[in-house]
Parts: structure tokens; sequence; C-alpha cells
């Protein structure tokens, strides 16, 4: 029996969908790219959803009677500023300096939940002004989308407390780094919904 390990040009005749598996961090950039574009499409759902029964009023308040744009306004701004202050992270993190990394994590983390908190302000006042969930279509809508998009904030805020766990324990492993990396995509993904919220709920509210 002959025992002959086949050549280099021998193994680049093996069809791909034969070759052994992709490395480590193709596999995981390729997953999380899918889950980020299986987000988009529960939001573009809930904006499609938002559009149609915006008017559904039901005789009761509507947007422009209801939203404090200059409120929400700063609500925008100290998101966006979070998405800075991330990106500086991730730049102190790619450069493995602990300190800047772990600044700029924790202003991005107060940052994103003085956002939370604003929003669930907004919430409860709305709520006990008789303007809850359950109003109206238009107000289901309103809280189906937004509360989404402030339980996806607050779930990146878990994400970044243990990542920073994993740092201070871990140090700047491969893996963390990869983990790392898909929380930078996640939050300024968040973001860009926020812009699409900002403009299409707030801004456009009649």
């Amino acid at each position: 029996m002959s025992t002959h390990a086949p050549t280099r040009a021998e193994a680049l005749e093996v069809p791909l969908s034969e070759r052994g598996p992709a490395p480590r961090n193709v596999v995981v950039s390729f997953g999380f790219w899918l889950f980020l574009l299986s987000d988009i499409v529960i939001f573009a759902a809930l904006f499609a959803a938002f559009a149609v029964l915006s008017h559904e009023t039901a005789g009761g308040p509507s947007g422009d009677d209801l939203f404090d744009r200059s409120r929400v306004l700063v609500e925008t701004a100290i998101l966006l500023a979070s998405s800075f202050t991330c990106g500086l992270m991730s730049l102190a993190v790619e450069q493995r300096k602990l300190v800047p990394a772990t600044a700029w994590g924790a202003v991005t983390f107060l940052l994103g939940a003085t956002f939370v908190g604003m929003e669930l302000s907004e919430f409860h006042g709305m709520i006990e002004s008789g303007a809850g969930p359950d109003r109206s279509a238009f107000l289901s809508a309103f809280f189906t989308l937004v509360g989404t998009h402030g339980l996806h904030v607050s779930a990146g805020l878990f994400w970044l407390l243990v990542m920073f766990a994993q740092v201070l324990t871990l140090g700047f492993r491969p893996m963390v780094l990869r983990r790392l990396r898909c929380f930078s995509l996640f939050w300024h993904a968040l973001d860009i919904v926020w812009i699409g919220v900002f403009t299409i709920v707030y801004l456009g509210a009649h």
C-alpha cells in the first residue's frame, strides 16, 4: 500500500469546498457580519411598521405633541460622542495600550449609560402622561422601535463590561482582540440605526 503524501500541487487541486476550515478570525468576522445584517433586517421591519402606523393615533397625542426635540438632540449628541470614544478605545486596543483603552472604554460606557437613562426617562414621562404603548398603534410602533434600539444599547453596555473584565484578566490575546473588534462594529451600527430613528421618528413627527 502506498503511503505517498500529497504534494503541494496535488493539494491545490482539491476543490475549495473540500478543504479544511477557514482561519478562526475569518469565520468569526463572517459570522458577526451575518449577525449585524440580521439585526439590520429587524430594524428595517420595525421602521416599516412605524412608517405605516405613524398616523394611527386613535385620537390620542401625536409625535409632534409628545416629543421634545431639543432633548432628543442631546441624546443623539451623547450617543454619537460615545461612537467617537469607542473609536479611540479601538485605536488604543490595537496599540495594546491598556490604560488609554480602559479610560476610553469607561467614557464610552458612561455616555451609553447616560443615553439609556435619558431614554428611560422619556418613556416614563410618556407613560405617566397616559401616552403608553397601549394608547394607539402609533405609540405601540414607537415604543417597539425605540425600545428595541435601547435594549441593544443596554446589551452593548453589558458586553463592554464583560470585555474589559477579559482584558484585565487575559490581556490582549487574539481572542479578546477579535471580540473587541466585534463590539466596536456593533456599537457603530447602533449609532447608524439611531440616526435613522432621530431623522424618521423624531424630526419626521407630525
